[in-house]
């Protein structure tokens, strides 16, 4: 009985992540003689780059989010499994969970990142979140909506300027696109919405230790970014690096901000998981793969998207952990797979590279595809093009355009909801105080002091 079993074995294909690169791998196989099984923590695909619209109130998270297995209902081979890998046992070929083990044929990895605190994650994590999970980004929007709310009703100036202050640590896109968004929905969005604060005055930092931001695009790009965010009141400050963050807010450089609301999207390092394949790894713990995504000396083993580390000397460099890159190696590590099945050589990975992009806000982005670079209005209908198009389902599509439109026309902005936990009890100081500074205090708007703001 178990050399029959053996004799029907069909090729398992073991693919551990549903982003990007996970994802498009797993379609490479609908019409193969393989068993599919594809392992996420969660039961969706996310699309990353739009979390930074869902933090700030622009999208729902249904509306970036795709359930892998209505996504994969018509492909027959494939099963999705909701568990956490452990680690990888190459030696047995096999993939180790908390409750058991799995056994792969092949397999490809494409579990991708998580923040990088600097050694300082069990003290900056609580104060400073990132921006990588759905779970965050709701996070961060409760805490930036609460803040607003509390300062309503906040008679001390100087706790009033720390519930109003933001600051964003890291000035790549995602630091970018998070602070031009702040601005946004400060300046124009709730600018009417409340009776005794003008959210117009919230202050918004950004902080990158390089002497540029957007340090992968150009110079005449970067130079660009920083004068639409200047324009947008964002108080941008480069060449300074985070000493300390802690409950009443960030040191950067020599001087202390008060900050009630710090996100972080300065650093991301592999995932834990890249460690137990036992292959070299560089400083971001990314595992160095050969040119056709296998790890060195094990073909049955691919490395894909932000977990990879592959130089591309067309590209002038290791290519970056974004969406279009994750993709491309997906589809490329799904039909070297499929060569081996059909003893076929390995064929090495070409990337085409379609440029790069980064909103700023309303109406602004920078895009860059070789030597031609776009700005403000016309790079950002790009920017919405090409992230419309990225989306995996038609319902999402057409969701995330009326939002869009409605945000642009109507300058609003449609999930502003506080929903979630309340960790650090703004919620319910703001239940038990706001009644009673309302009685307590005349009705005269309390505008935040503009000399306390300008000395601060």
């Amino acid at each position: 009985m178990e050399q029959q079993a053996l004799l029907n074995h069909r090729p398992r294909v073991v693919i551990i992540g549903g982003g990007f690169g996970g994802l498009n791998a797993a379609r490479q196989f609908r019409k193969e003689d393989v068993d599919v099984v594809l392992v996420d923590r969660q039961n969706y695909h996310l699309f990353q780059p739009l979390l930074y619209q869902v933090a700030t109130a622009g999208l729902s998270p249904a509306d970036i989010a795709a359930n892998l297995r209505n996504t994969l209902r018509k492909q027959k081979n494939t099963e999705v499994v909701i568990g956490e890998v452990k680690h990888i046992d190459r030696a047995t070929q096999e993939v180790v969970f908390e409750e058991g083990k799995l056994h792969y044929d092949y397999l490809i990895i494409a579990a991708g990142m998580k923040h990088n605190y600097f050694g300082n994650q069990e003290k900056w994590e609580q104060y400073a979140p990132g921006l990588k999970t759905v779970d965050e980004a709701l996070d961060l929007r409760r805490r930036m909506l609460l803040a607003f709310e509390a300062a309503e009703y906040e008679t001390d100036p100087k706790e009033r300027e720390r519930l109003l202050t933001f600051v964003v640590v890291g000035g790549g896109p995602t630091g970018v696109e998070m602070a031009g968004a702040l601005a946004e929905i400060a300046r124009e969005v709730m600018v009417h919405d409340f009776r005794r604060i003008d959210s117009s005055w919230a202050r918004i930092v950004l902080i990158e230790g390089q002497d540029r931001l957007l340090g992968a695009f150009s110079e005449s790009s970067s130079k660009n970014a920083l004068e639409e965010l200047q324009e947008r009141g964002v108080d941008v400050r480069l060449n300074t690096f985070v000493k300390d963050i802690d409950e009443k807010g960030v040191t950067a450089g020599e001087q202390f901000i008060p900050a009630h609301n710090i996100v972080w999207a300065a650093g991301l390092k592999a995932e834990t998981l890249a460690d137990s394949l036992g292959a070299e790894q560089d400083r971001m713990g990314r595992v160095h793969i050969e040119q056709t995504l296998n790890i060195k000396g094990d073909q049955r083993v691919f490395v894909i998207g932000d977990m990879a580390h592959l130089e591309d000397e067309d590209y002038g460099g290791v290519l970056p952990g974004q969406a279009p890159v994750a993709i491309q190696q997906g589809r490329h590590a799904g039909k070297n797979i499929i060569r081996l099945l059909r003893d076929q050589d390995l064929k090495p990975f070409e990337y085409f590279d379609k440029g790069q992009m980064a909103t700023i806000g309303r109406a602004s982005a920078v895009a860059e595809t070789g030597k031609m670079k776009l700005t403000g209005f016309v790079a950002w209908l790009a920017w919405l093009f090409v992230h419309l198009l990225y989306l995996v389902s038609f319902r999402d599509r057409v969701s995330v355009l009326i939002n869009w439109i409605y945000a642009y026309v109507g300058f609003r902005r449609a999930t502003r909801f506080v929903v979630g936990s309340d960790e650090r009890g703004l919620k319910q100081r703001l239940l038990d105080h706001g009644p009673t500074r309302l009685l307590e205090h005349a009705p005269e708007p309390l505008r935040p002091d503009k000399a306390l703001r300008e000395a601060s």
